[in-house]
């Protein structure tokens, strides 16, 4: 609750009591005349159990004056009943009582409007208290890779931050003006979209196992045909082929991909996401009916292309929301990849992970994936996993609604975890400490252990794993207090270093035996992730290969569904060198339409500097408009 709400509470319950005290003072006037008038009127009643039967009559007299009637009345042989005096005494008392209890209450609210807030912040916490029992009761019987579907909204996120009224703005006035479109849970169809039409994908379910649901996505004929188009355009190395293209097939798939990269490279970041929601939309209006995003029993295999722009699709939709400002968003989105996968992990979304937990500050959850899939994954040896379930338990040691022995026990855990990192991946350290702006002591720069030995000595994979995590996760370490936890522990490790602990050498044995050349996931993540600290260490064979955006570092074992027909090249057996370096010049060259553009040229190569083929659309345009 907002402090202007808390101060209009509490204005409130205070004008309310003063209400209540000038409401009981008028009452008491009221009654103090109505007993006067009820005390007159008694004079000329004789039966005062008349009186008595009488609930809005207040009967205010005195013992003498109700001993005197009741002698009067025995005296004249009524029957006297011992019950009505009783009765009469206790609606006395009944008013007494009633007064002086409203009273209280007034008193009361007084005194809770003079203490509002610390009541309603008490109020906040009990229920707060609750909702996180609830939550982490919840959370703990769910699985790590659960998905919510509000989560996939980062309208949601959002609200959290700045309000509803901040985020929707005139959005709620609109509503009732929008046209009907399907529901769905990543993506809202939005106004300034080409109008819907199936694009030819569908999902369809390939088997079902232990289970485990297998789907696939599928291209009918016509998608097909504009694939084919789209591989053309991509050939042509022009970006305006991808426009036109997006005119006549506004949901094609790999045409936004590619035209979203084009945009992020031109700094049109909101076009670039726009694009990539527009996929996204199109891709989840097109979901089998089974096919469930939280379940986590769903699985795309990705070694079909059909399924690989899914993949690519939600990777650069999550990238978008982390740099939006939604890193809960993200994490949620990458859960979702990981559970479409999680043996092979096509796109290595480990590596990304424990940055997401730490923006958003899922710490439990980091450490609870790290818990679970240490034994059949060894995340340990994984350098941002190390580092990262590290700070983990740091900044769960900071919290302050945890007990002080639990306090130690977290910042015991830390201590021995940052140290293990530091000792198995020392290459880190100094490249963290530069990009954080940090200038080393000079007893860790000297030291032969961090020093530049430990960052040549590296086998490729690893460096290459080094550089992605410091490039990523260096800005989560700025903090004042982190580096002098940073430093605390450096210093440790230096001693055990001296003192030639056993785990050094067993660590130094790991690293000669692993690492020594990396996956093609973790090539697809680094490529994708496009961070210029991890980019610099791919090796030559990844990095001499043609990439394109729509399919990079495609699996070597791909399924593929249909092929592309060969292009019919008109002589090109016998093409001579001229003509062959026509075509190098000009895409569209034909020697046998363009042996007169050819003449021309001859006879006027002297004149002309630049030299337009009379067949190609750019001269029927000039032609046309002249």
């Amino acid at each position: 609750m907002s402090s202007r709400a808390l101060r209009r509470l509490k204005g409130e319950q205070r004008a309310q009591a003063a209400l209540n005290a000038l409401k009981l003072t008028d009452e008491d006037e009221e009654e103090q005349m109505k007993s006067d008038e009820t005390a007159h009127k008694q004079k000329n009643i004789s039966n005062i159990f008349e009186l008595i039967g009488e609930a809005d009559v207040d009967v205010s007299v005195s013992d003498e004056e109700t001993a005197e009637r009741l002698i009067d009345r025995k005296q004249e042989g009524a029957p006297l009943e011992k019950d009505a005096v009783k009765d009469e005494k206790s609606n006395k008392k009944k008013k007494k009582k009633k007064k002086k209890t409203l009273a209280e209450i007034g008193r009361d609210d007084l005194s809770v409007g003079d203490d509002i807030d610390a009541f309603l912040e008490t109020l906040e916490k009990k229920k707060g208290m609750s909702y996180q029992s609830a939550d982490h009761i919840a959370t703990e019987n769910r699985p790590v890779l659960y998905v919510e579907h509000r989560n996939l909204n980062p309208e949601t996120e959002l609200k959290r931050y700045f309000g509803a009224r901040a985020v929707l703005g005139d959005q709620r006035s609109k509503q009732r003006q929008r046209q009907f479109h399907r529901c769905t849970w990543m993506t809202i169809f939005k106004d300034t979209w080409p109008r819907f039409s199936r694009p030819g994908i569908s999902m369809s379910l390939v088997e079902s196992k232990d289970g485990i649901q297998h789907f696939t996505f599928e291209h009918n004929r016509d998608y097909q045909q504009v694939q084919f188009k789209f591989f053309d355009a991509v050939e042509s190395m022009d970006p305006n082929n991808f426009v036109v293209l997006l005119q006549l097939n506004p949901y094609h798939i790999d045409s936004l991909l590619q035209l979203s990269d084009v945009c992020r490279i031109q700094e049109d970041q909101e076009t670039a996401r726009d694009l990539i929601e527009r996929a996204l939309y199109s891709f989840e209006c097109a979901f089998h009916p089974v096919f469930s995003l939280t379940s986590g029993t769903c699985r795309l295999d990705y070694r079909r292309p059909e399924n690989r722009a899914f993949y690519l699709v939600l990777f650069k939709h999550m990238t978008f929301l982390e740099k939006r400002g939604c890193p809960r968003t993200a994490l949620e989105y990458c859960k979702l990849i990981l559970s479409l996968d999680p043996d092979n992990d096509p796109l290595c979304m480990l590596l990304i992970f424990d940055f997401l937990c730490l923006r958003c500050r899922e710490y439990t959850t980091l450490i609870r994936l790290y818990e679970e899939w240490e034994v059949h994954r060894n995340l340990s040896q994984l350098p941002n996993f190390s580092f990262s379930v590290a700070l983990s338990y740091y900044h769960l040691s900071q919290q302050e609604d945890i007990s002080p022995v639990e306090n130690q026990q977290l910042k015991q855990k830390s201590n021995v975890l940052l140290q293990n990192a530091l000792i198995m991946f020392p290459g880190a350290l100094m490249p963290l400490l530069d990009l954080c702006t940090v200038q080393p002591d000079a007893v860790v720069s000297s030291h032969a252990f961090f020093g530049p030995s430990s960052q040549i000595g590296q086998p490729p994979a690893l460096s290459e794993l080094v550089s992605l995590y410091v490039g990523r996760c260096h800005s989560l370490w700025k903090e004042a207090g982190l580096m002098l936890w940073l430093e605390e522990n450096v210093r440790k490790v230096l001693k055990r270093v001296d003192l030639h602990d056993p785990y050094l050498e067993d660590c130094q044995n790991k690293r000669k035996q692993r690492y020594q050349s990396a996956p093609r996931n973790i090539h697809r993540h680094v490529l994708m992730s496009e961070i210029k600290e991890a980019t610099a260490t791919l090796p030559l064979e990844v990095t001499t290969q043609p990439g394109m955006g729509f399919d990079p570092l495609p699996p070597l074992d791909s399924i593929v569904s249909y092929i592309r027909p060969e292009r019919q090249n008109m002589g090109a057996s016998n093409e001579s060198t001229l003509s062959l370096f026509f075509r190098s010049l000009l895409p569209n060259f034909n020697l046998q339409l363009c042996q007169f553009c050819i003449f021309i040229l001859m006879k006027q190569l002297t004149t002309v500097p630049t030299f337009t083929c009379l067949c190609s659309p750019s001269f029927l345009s000039l032609l046309q408009s002249d």
